[in-house]
């Protein structure tokens, strides 16, 4: 058994030697467990629900001791949203935007792009009031702003979804990073084409533009034709190369054309195997390398990535693979490599590492964090730890130093390597001055904003302590001292009084009260009885109520669960005893008893004395404040609805007529002593009683008598009704439509064949059916006052739906009956040149239609 039964069993255990009238104090201080020990801290895993006096493992383990002032907030250090000294901004991902942030990141590490950027004609910006947010309107407006913030925001990272927006991205899945790299460039220049000043018209060709030429030489004659070609960037196979040079080398090998591939010379006017190459002309002053790691496999029909280990250089010399030198900067120093972690082509994540160009550091940009590498030298690290694909994995190469090996860069940056000592001012880029005005009311705006979380955050420990004092102090004034006066608090209220992560409301007590608007008594294993000095303070500072101290204990319900305690005890064996009475012969004065209550009292009084039981646990202040018992009108009320009459409900019930006095069925009820009848009264005080001298009920005698006058006169009346047509009763002598006119008439009468069946059964039992008053020929009629059928639809078998009369049947029945509307059939003999013919025709004249048994039966019912 749970303790928590055993308690309750416990507590209610002295009801077996105590009867409710002798109900004392120390009883009902059993009843309300007020003398249970109260538990010490320590000692209880959890709150014991049924000890009111348990105050242990309420909440209050929180509050006692010293506390951490950061469980009193939820809120995060705003500070932590800070940007730190001497760092970049990071970029939000807004889902599957990593890619986008890390182009973002690069291009504004390219101060020359930067720098131009900022000098784009802005006049939605230079006007703009910063009494209202800015929002930008092209492409080129939302780079600056992003650009501007990048470089001065007080934030830690911003958010790009403007700039995104605006190009038209979908953020919650992941583009292709090289194509989209070309495509924002394409874009970019368009939109620098456009702006008035020369100088930013061809930025975008200045900086990543570089020339090669298409040089294809025929094989025949020797002729050579070279076709000019731009590019932003060179697209490297990585595939079966180790290293960088490798790949520039294999772009620019030789390339055979032949068979359907032959190349048409003007010189031979006529197609011929060829060589082409690619031949570097000019290189920008950036130099974008894309490795081909995302190829189509013909295989599966999809592409995949290519984990291929390549070493690159952090100085490359490409004056190697120019075919002119002169007049070029061919040394490049590596300026960013962009990482995709992830063994897929479909998803993964991208990250950028970047060389700050004015203190030549290396950062590490990973959307909105951002790390600085150690030393001046770049540290791809954990960028190289990709899931393992295969069971045995390429092990990664030893680089030579001033190089580096990946599987997972997919783009390198190279930039022209300058001069050393260069003027401080192509290293650094100034914020025009309305940019740097957006980008103030944006750090204002942000100021405010840790401003007024540092203020909640402040509110929320302040109010933290306060409750934490408060909790100190109440909770050494909580528990109840022997003698002293106490009251009753509710445990749930107890809890989020203590749960500081919800608003402490009123002290409810409603749901406690018992039907006499007291403390009910199976309410108290809920509840937590505390000290009356404590009970006030807490009613002080949240109110509520009503208060329940200990003038709240509620007599007439411990009293009410002690009568019914002590009788489920004593069922049994008054059964018993009952059972053996009830064979006696009554000598003196009985009591009527209806047989089916006597048979099934210990059920019913067992149901009723658990139905109590059960509505004196639920029962609460908001109820009527009566109670019930066993045999009032509100127990049986919704269980005697209809189609449960029959059920037992209540005990005698079987013996009450529809009058409220003693049935007249003597046969249902039984003679019981006065000795069985009191003990029977015990359970069921209400039950109707009927002594041996009380007669049955004077209005049913009378309906009885009534009822057997009337069967009387129905017997007569049958037996009359069946001597005057004894041929239709027994179906014998009956007309026949194909015989007829054999017999000596002329006519025949119609019933409805309904009619016919309804008065035989009202011969056969006149008692129990009601006798026929009307023929209802009506229903053989049709609205328009025709006889429904013709002569040949019966002689067809339409003489199902009726029944055919003798004449003199007809006059019984015209005298027994009403008769609506006569019907008959005439037969006619006439004398032709042909012979004799016969001529039948029908009163009223038939007007023929459709009509079913289906139908006419239900014509029947409804008449």
């Amino acid at each position: 058994m749970a303790p928590r039964l055993q308690l309750e069993k416990a507590v209610w255990r002295w009801v077996e030697s105590v009867k409710p009238e002798d109900i004392g104090q120390e009883h009902m201080e059993l009843a309300y467990r007020i003398s249970l020990p109260a538990c010490k801290r320590g000692t209880c895993r959890r709150n014991c629900k049924g000890n009111p006096n348990c105050l242990v493992g309420i909440g209050e383990q929180t509050w006692l001791g010293e506390i951490d002032e950061n469980v009193f907030h939820n809120i995060d250090d705003p500070n932590s949203e800070r940007r730190e000294k001497n760092t970049f901004v990071g970029l939000t991902n807004l889902g599957a935007t990593c890619y986008v942030n890390t182009f973002l990141q690069v291009w504004f590490h390219n101060l020359e792009l930067r720098r131009s950027l900022y000098q784009c004609y802005n006049s939605h910006a230079q006007e703009h009031d910063t009494e209202s947010d800015y929002e930008p309107q092209s492409i080129c407006e939302h780079l600056q702003y992003l650009f501007a913030l990048l470089q001065n925001s007080n934030r830690k990272y911003i958010d790009p979804s403007g700039l995104v927006k605006a190009l038209g991205l979908d953020t919650g899945q992941q583009q292709d990073a090289q194509e989209f790299s070309k495509l924002f460039l394409s874009l970019l220049e368009d939109t620098l084409s456009k702006q008035k000043n020369p100088t930013l018209q061809n930025v975008i060709q200045q900086q990543f533009c570089g020339q090669f030429f298409y040089v294809t030489v025929c094989n025949q004659c020797g002729r050579s034709s070279a076709l000019p070609s731009r590019f932003y960037e060179l697209e490297l196979n990585i595939q079966g190369h180790k290293n960088l040079a490798g790949c520039v080398t294999e772009f620019l090998k030789d390339e055979k054309l032949d068979g359907d591939n032959r190349y048409f010379c003007e010189s031979c006017h006529s197609k011929q195997n060829a060589t082409r190459r690619i031949r570097l002309h000019s290189l920008p002053p950036t130099l974008n390398l894309q490795l081909m790691r995302f190829i189509f496999d013909r295989q599966t029909g999809h592409k995949k990535k290519l984990n291929t280990y390549i070493s690159f250089p952090e100085q490359l010399d490409m004056a190697p693979f120019l075919e002119v030198t002169k007049d070029q900067k061919c040394v490049y120093e590596l300026s960013a490599v962009l990482i995709h972690r992830g063994i897929s082509a479909y998803s993964g994540h991208y990250i950028a590492h970047v060389k700050d160009a004015h203190t030549c550091d290396w950062y590490k940009f990973n959307d909105e964090e951002i790390e600085r590498m150690e030393g001046k030298k770049l540290q791809l690290g954990t960028e190289e730890e990709i899931a393992e694909t295969v069971k045995s994995q390429t092990r990664k190469p030893k680089c030579s130093k001033g190089y580096h090996c990946s599987r997972n860069a997919y783009m390198l940056v190279y930039k022209i390597q300058e001069e050393e000592n260069l003027d401080a001012s192509k290293t650094t880029v100034q914020v025009p001055e309305f940019l740097q005005r957006l980008v103030d009311q944006d750090n204002h705006k942000f100021e405010e904003w840790c401003s007024e979380m540092a203020d909640m955050r402040k509110q929320s420990v302040d109010k933290g302590k306060a409750k934490h004092e408060e909790v100190k102090e109440l909770y050494e004034l909580l528990p109840a001292r022997d003698g002293e006066p106490y009251e009753f608090i509710p445990l749930y209220w107890l809890k989020k009084w203590l749960d500081d992560s919800t608003a402490t409301k009123k002290i409810d007590n409603l749901d406690f009260l018992c039907f006499h608007g007291k403390l009910h008594p199976d309410k108290v294993g809920d509840a937590k009885r505390v000290s009356q000095k404590a009970g006030q303070v807490l009613y002080e500072r949240y109110g509520g109520g009503p208060r329940l101290d200990g003038s709240t204990l509620c007599r007439e319900c411990v009293g009410q669960r002690c009568r019914v305690l002590r009788l489920k005890r004593q069922l049994n064996e008054d059964h018993k005893e009952v059972s053996n009475l009830v064979k006696r012969t009554v000598s003196c004065e009985g009591y009527w008893v209806g047989k089916t209550s006597l048979r099934s009292w210990k059920q019913l009084a067992l149901e009723q004395l658990e139905k109590d039981e059960h509505e004196s646990k639920t029962s609460n202040g908001q109820s009527n404040g009566k109670g019930r018992d066993a045999n009032s009108s509100q127990d049986c009320g919704p269980e005697l609805s209809e189609g449960n009459e029959e059920e037992m409900k209540m005990f005698n019930e079987d013996l009450v007529c529809s009058h409220g006095g003693l049935s007249i069925l003597d046969t249902e009820r039984k003679l019981v002593s006065s000795e069985v009848w009191t003990k029977l009264r015990t359970y069921f005080p209400k039950a109707q009683e009927f002594t041996q001298d009380q007669g049955p009920c004077p209005q049913c005698l009378t309906l009885e008598q009534e009822e057997k006058d009337n069967e009387a006169v129905s017997k007569m009346m049958a037996l009359d009704q069946k001597n005057q047509l004894l041929n239709l009763f027994h179906e014998k002598n009956r007309p026949i439509l194909t015989k007829w006119p054999e017999v000596d008439t002329d006519i025949l009468y119609v019933v409805p064949l309904f009619f016919v069946d309804e008065w035989r059964k009202f011969i056969r039992r006149p008692t129990k059916s009601s006798p026929v008053s009307n023929v209802g020929n009506s229903l053989l009629v049709c609205t328009h006052g025709g006889f429904m059928f013709t002569y040949d639809s019966l002689i067809n078998g339409d003489t199902r739906h009726i029944a055919l009369l003798w004449p003199s049947e007809w006059e019984v029945i015209s005298k027994l009956f009403i008769v609506d509307q006569p019907i008959s059939i005439h037969c006619f003999k006439q004398t032709t040149p042909t012979g004799p013919t016969t001529k039948y025709t029908t009163q009223p004249v038939s007007l023929p239609g459709k009509m079913t048994q289906k139908k006419l039966r239900r014509k029947a019912t409804k008449h």
